[in-house]
Order: C-alpha cells, then structure tokens, then sequence
C-alpha cells in the first residue's frame, strides 16, 4: 500500500485561530481524504509552535508564564480542529520534550558536519515574523514581509551555512519542477535564490523561552545562553513527530507534502531543504502553498474588526458549507475573498439548488412511483447519450483533483449534478409515469441515482458529512471499495433503496452572522461622494426605496413551465405547474389569459417569486408568483434562458 505523509504549518500561538489556519487546514484535511479514498495510507501532522520572543512578549502582556500562554491558544487550535472534523493523526506542540530533543539532536549533527558555527549577527530583526533581514531588504525599518517596524539586533548567534547549498537548491528546483505550486510561486523562489543567499541566524540570546543548544556545543562557563532560532526549532517538528532521533520512519518521509500559506513559502521552500540536504534526508515531495483572505474587499485587521473567525462561520452555517466555500470559491494558490453574501449564493444556489433539491426530487418519486425500491439494467439502453457524458467529467475531476485545483474538480462535479437535474427537466418523470412509461422512468431514476453516488463518492474529501449523507440516502457507503468500483471504473449501480432524510442544505434568507460595523462604517465613508444634488438627496430618501437586506429576501427563481391550461370560469386567469428545481412542481395562478394562450407557454423559461406566501384564487391554490412587464403595447413574461431552480439575483 502507498504511503504519504501530509503537513500543515505548525501554527504560531501568538493569537487564535483565524480563516487563514482553517484554509490552510482544511485543504490538509481534504487532500489526506482524497489520498485515503484512492487506498492510500496518509499520516496527517498538524500542531502549535510556541518558543520565540513574540510569545514570551505577549505571555508577559496576559500576565502568565510563556508555558501557560502558549498552553491556552494550543488548546484553541486542538479543540478547533476536532470540531471541524479535521482527520489529524498527531497533534505536537513544539514545546514537548520529544520534539525538544530532536530539535538539539539535528542542530548537533548540522554542527558536527560543519554547517553551523559562531558569528555576531547585526542588522534588523522583526519580532512578529521572528525573522532577520539585511540592510538591503529593509526600508524605513519596516518588515519586508509584515510590514511592521522591526528592531536592530548586535548579538552572538550561530549560523547555518545556507549559502553552502544555493546551487544545490537550484539544481533541485530545476530537477523537480513541479515540486512547489503554483508554478508561479516556484519562480519567485528560484529568483530568490538565485539573487544570493546569505548565512542564516538560528540562534538568539535576546530572551530565554526556546530549545536550549544541545549540551557539548557551548564551552566557555560565561558564554551566552542560546536558543535555537524558531523557525530552525519548528520546521524540525515535521520530522521529529515520526522519531528522528530514533527510528525514523522513512516509509512515511520519503513521501512528505507540505501545505503552507504565501507568506512561509520561502522557510518550507529554501531553508527547509537546506536543512534537510545537511542531515542528509530526503526532500519533500510537493510544497503547497495557498494565498491569504480579505474580507469584503478588505484585508483583515485586529483593529477594523473585520478578522473572520471560523468557529463562528461554521457554527452559523455549518462545516460542511464552509469547506465548500472556502475550496470552491477559489483557485488554489490566489488570494479569496469572504462575505457573508457570497457564502449565502453558495448555499442556496450550488448546495440547496443543485445538490439538495436533486437528492430531494429523486427521493420523492421514487417513494410515489416505486416505493422507494429501484432496480434497473437498462440505464444504457434508454439514456445512452447521458450516460456517456459521465466518464469524462469524472475523468476531468480526477485530473484538477490530482493537480490540486479543488475549485475546477468542484466545477466539473457540478457539471454531473448539472446533468441530474436537466434529465429530469427534459423527460419529465411525471409525465412519462402517466403515460404508463414505467421502465423508461425507473431508468431515469436510477441514471440519478447514479449522479448522485459518483457526486458523494468525489465529493468526500471536500464535504464528508454531506457525501456519508447522500450515500446513507441511497443505501451505499462511502469507501475505497465504492470509489474504485463507480468512480475509477465508472460503473453502473443498478439497484438501490432509497431512505428519506431531512433537507441538506435549507435555503438562508439573510445572513446568520453580524457583520463587522467598523468595516461598514469605513466602507460607506470611503466610497460616499462628499456632496449631492437635490435630486439624489430626494432619491435616497424616497419611502419606496428598499434595502438590499430587503430585497435579498425575495427568492426569484428560474421556472420552467411545464403544463399551462385556462381556470374554468375566469377570463384572466390561466393555472400553472412550473418545475423550479425542487422535488415536486409548483403550482401557480396568473392573470395573464387574454395575452397569451396556454399552449405557448409550455417549455418555456420564466421567472417566479418562490417565497410568496400562498394564496387561494378561484378556490386553487397558488404558491408563487409569475414576473411580467407591462406597457401601452400588452404584456410580456420575463425570460431566462437557465436550467429550472437557477437563483436569480
């Protein structure tokens, strides 16, 4: 059985966990799943990294020891990611012992070989990134990478000889080409390289909480107590948690990704081989690193108070639809965007709509048609051109899966859900049923069935709640087994029973979550003409204007008519059943009869108020609402040429 081993970044207790560390950690979680779906065994590492100035600083600022501070935010990630369901096998924290031994033990065979020795380090230091820079990187004392002033430092350090390995690393890259993605990223790391590397600090003696030099290194009695730099002490982490300094278990290391943010790509992407060619290891396999998150439009800050926490997106919406936002609504390797308006399209528009309503739709007629119970042989036979579409977009979501692009798989798997909706719109179920068309029927629900079972299978990795869900409904389980026999062999299930269960996703009408009222109010202020006509200052207090939280509440809705006929006894009425994507057809009443006559409006796309509260006309009841234009010339239907169920907006 093949064997890898993924890594998130060890994560810096300097604060709690934000929508970065979640990104980062769901994508772990995600790629660990999909490897184990094809019959993989995957090691996933997460953990804390919890020396270094910053958080003897901050423990100092919270009146705790630095091992009580770094205690509390570690427990934070821990107990985060056990409730977001994150398959981790070890959780370390840089602060066990274990990993303290190795970290000496590897800085001690580096030193033994001749790739550290003692120097004074002098130039700026940046606190927050526990980074150093040369004169040449830093402008106006601010960090290169944060921002944020950083400090001149003169002090006895160690070194690492990084500039020893410069070629080799660019021998590496070259070798390797697709060792770093994006590609992209791996260009700005080899020009990086390639300007010159300098000797690197891993040492300092500002401050006392960090791994302590392993004992034999320091000699003189008065020689200054060092400290193994952090990022020397945290990237050991990923190879002391499998017993480096024992029996390491290169079963698992030969085979090693590493997920990373932008901004530590280049310790993962340069020091760290580094330090791995001196010990004489292997090197990681792939290097993945991801952009950062804004939140509507504006990069998060402490101090606006527009910094999303993921607890409270996942408890207002849900895991499983944060996972699939946060992987669908951007391509791996570019910065994305949150709102909460985006997140609630989503929802109500590719889960409710898509997914949600076809599962819901197949249940209910199976039970009115079947009893629940399908079997079939001839799917084939009576949908030949459908079940030829499927192959290839597995094959497609296969191929985006492998090259880490989660949002194209996403895409091409909603072409398949695309497909389950659009053969139902096109045949018409009901239809063929009371034209005593059985089996052709019962094909067609299994053709769904199947849609539905290869959707949940591909669809694990990215939401496993929801994917156990669909197969529970359907009387299947989600394993390698499964996946091999109907997603890589792309056969055909033939029988299923199906089980009702409770709506997936319900539709959200307004947002679940406050949104921030400092960012709001900088928004309005930035983006506000200083001065107004009389006419926009009378438009914008108009008592017919609505807000957009009030017009979001309106669920308009792409219909597709599907019978139309007169209502006896009136001369404007003309009664409606219109497929809006949902498990039955809707019925509605329009008065529209003297423009139009009913024959021509069967198959014909228009928009429908979903959410208006059902009324009785004519004693028949109608639940929604047709929109139209009207003028001097007549009237007109308004028209969307989109699959039945499209959100309007």
């Amino acid at each position: 059985m093949k064997k890898s081993y993924i890594t998130s970044p060890i994560y810096y207790v300097n604060d709690v966990p934000h929508i970065g560390h979640a990104y980062t950690t769901i994508i772990c979680d995600m790629l660990k799943k999909y490897r184990q779906i094809h019959g993989q065994e995957v090691f996933l590492l997460t953990g804390t990294d919890e020396h270094g100035q910053k958080i003897e600083n901050s423990a100092k600022a919270h009146n705790q020891t630095p091992q009580a501070y770094a205690d509390s935010i570690s427990a934070h990630f821990r107990t985060l990611w056990e409730e977001f369901g994150i398959d981790f096998d070890y959780f370390i924290r840089t602060t066990d012992s274990a990993h303290c031994q190795s970290a000496q033990v590897a800085f001690k065979k580096m030193f033994q070989k001749g790739d550290i020795y003692k120097g004074v380090y002098e130039g700026w230091y940046c606190i927050s990134c526990e980074s150093h820079f040369t004169k040449h990187q830093v402008v106006e004392q601010k960090c290169p990478d944060c921002g944020k002033p950083t400090t001149t430092i003169k002090e006895e350090s160690y070194f690492f000889a990084l500039s020893k390995y410069q070629n080799a690393l660019l021998q590496w890259y070259e070798q390797c080409p697709d060792v770093i993605v994006p590609k992209h990223k791996r260009n700005e790391v080899i020009r990086f390289v390639e300007s010159g590397l300098v000797d690197l600090s891993i040492t300092r003696t500002g401050f006392s909480w960090g791994v302590p030099l392993p004992e034999g290194i320091e000699n003189a009695e008065n020689a200054p107590k060092h400290i193994l730099y952090v990022w020397l002490d945290a990237l050991i982490s990923y190879i002391s948690v499998i017993g480096y300094e024992s029996a390491m278990r290169m079963d698992l290391w030969e085979n090693a990704t590493h997920i990373v943010g932008k901004d530590i790509l280049r310790f993962h992407a340069v020091y760290w081989p580094a330090f791995l060619m001196s010990l004489g290891l292997p090197l990681p396999r792939k290097i993945y690193a991801h952009g950062w998150w804004t939140r509507d439009g504006v990069k998060m800050s402490k101090s606006i108070g527009n910094v999303v926490n993921p607890k409270e997106v996942a408890q207002s919406y849900g895991i499983e639809a944060f996972r699939y936002f946060l992987l669908r609504e951007v391509p791996f390797g570019q910065d994305g965007d949150f709102s909460q308006r985006a997140l609630i399209e989503r929802i109500n528009s590719d889960l409710s709509n898509d997914i949600g309503n076809l599962l819901n739709r197949l249940i209910g007629m199976a039970q009115k048609y079947f009893n629940l119970t399908l079997f079939c042989t001839q799917i084939e036979h009576f949908y030949p051109q459908e079940v030829a579409k499927i192959a290839p977009i597995l094959e497609r979501f296969e191929s985006a899966m492998s090259d880490m692009q989660p949002h194209i798989a996403l895409e091409e798997l909603w072409g398949l859900l695309r497909l389950g909706n659009n053969v139902i719109s096109t045949y018409e179920p009901w239809k063929m049923m009371k034209q005593g068309e059985s089996e052709p029927t019962l094909a067609l629900l299994m053709l769904v069935s199947n849609i539905l079972l290869k959707t949940a299978l591909c669809l694990y990795p990215i939401m496993p709640r929801t994917a156990k869900s669909i197969a529970t409904a359907l009387g299947c389980s989600i394993d390698t087994q499964s996946f091999t026999r109907y997603v890589s062999q792309n056969t055909l299930l033939q029988s299923a029973t199906l089980t009702p269960i409770a709506p997936l996703f319900p539709r959200i009408e307004s947002p679940l979550m406050p949104e921030p009222s400092n960012l709001s109010e900088s928004t309005s202020q930035s983006t506000a003409p200083k001065t107004q006509s009389h006419a926009q200052s009378t438009l914008t207090s108009a008592p017919s204007l609505v807000s957009i939280e009030e017009f979001a509440k309106l669920d308009l809705r792409v219909g597709v008519v599907l019978e139309c006929e007169r209502v006896p006894k009136s001369e404007k009425l003309l009664k409606f059943l219109i497929d809006l994507g949902e498990s039955t057809p809707r019925q509605i009443l329009s008065g529209i009869a003297k423009y139009y006559d009913p024959s021509e409006l069967v198959g014909k796309q228009v928009c429908v108020v979903a959410n208006l509260r059902p009324v009785k006309l004519m004693g028949l009841l109608s639940s929604g609402m047709i929109l139209s234009a009207h003028d001097d010339e007549g009237l007109s239907l308004l028209s969307v040429p989109k699959k039945a169920g499209s959100k309007i907006s």
